[in-house]
């Protein structure tokens, strides 16, 4: 069985920095330095790494990288945030990277932040780094071993015999092989449990060792409980149709309960209120 191991970003960055902030730059001749202390808000968390880079054409200047399992639409207002705090705090520019790690969109997703306010602007660029339009030999070939363990996840890397390689690349090196547990992890994503525990060799329930593993499950009692507060927006809009406008009320029902946002079912729950008429609640709707 694989033991416990660090498996944040900082841990799998600093395995080999220089070739990580050529590779989320695309600056050459570029040098990591010290990774540095994110004691201010925001940037402290496990997928925030910031590090001191240099490059001959650009002098000193910081690299903040943050890593996310699932794109969210707060993220460009968020890199702006980052990035500033980040300048305030060291007073170097900073190169902003935002890497997601799982797709969860066909959208294309912002490379910026802006917005205007009465003419003053704020505009703030970051690269996107999307990690399934990665090509699986990058991991393999720069080489980056922070990207063996998202092999699975990679272009071209959901395949059993490339999963194999990267587990052997990583039990070969003292620094890497605890890093099994997060591979394995990316693999059950592409590949059946059963499978994953033939090519691991190991328990399954190791996997709750990763941090990634974690944020699902939080994320996951985080949909319970909205779908809890959801179940009983319903349940208050049932009892008041009823009340109001009786079974005519509850023909209403099959349609409102496939709404899944809360905000719009608060609305609707206003709407039902405030209504004079059964038509009049019809047209808001």
């Amino acid at each position: 069985m694989a033991k416990p191991a660090d498996t944040s970003t900082k841990k799998l960055i600093s395995l080999a920095p220089d070739n990580w902030v050529q590779w989320v730059t695309n600056i050459p001749n570029i040098k990591a330095g010290e990774i540095l202390s994110g004691e201010f808000q925001w940037i402290s968390r496990e997928t925030d790494v910031l590090i001191h880079a240099s490059s001959p054409d650009y002098g000193e200047f910081l690299v903040l990288n943050e890593l996310q399992l699932r794109y969210s639409s707060k993220m460009p207002r968020r890199m702006r945030a980052y990035a500033a705090l980040a300048e305030e705090k060291y007073e170097l520019p900073t190169y902003p990277v935002l890497i997601n790690i799982l797709q969860t969109t066909d959208v294309e997703i912002p490379t910026n932040f802006t917005s205007n306010l009465a003419g003053l602007r704020a505009i703030q660029d970051y690269r996107v780094i999307n990690l399934w339009e990665v090509d699986v030999n990058v991991a393999f070939q720069q080489p980056l071993p922070s990207l063996l363990p998202f092999v699975p996840i990679l272009k071209g890397g959901n395949d059993e015999s490339i999963i194999r390689e990267a587990l052997q690349v990583l039990r070969q090196d003292q620094d890497l092989n605890q890093l099994e547990t997060v591979l394995a992890f990316f693999a059950t994503f592409v590949l059946e449990s059963g499978l994953v525990k033939d090519i691991m060799r190991w328990d399954m329930g190791v996997l709750r060792e990763s941090p990634w593993y974690l944020e699902i499950l939080r994320e996951g009692e985080a949909r319970g409980e909205t779908q809890g507060r959801k179940e009983q927006m319903l349940s208050n809009i049932e009892m008041s149709l009823e009340a109001k406008f009786g079974s005519e009320g509850l023909e209403l029902m099959p349609r409102i309960s496939q709404i899944m946002s809360l905000e719009e079912l608060q609305g609707i729950l206003r709407s039902v209120v405030l209504a004079n008429s059964f038509e009049e609640l019809r047209q808001a709707l």
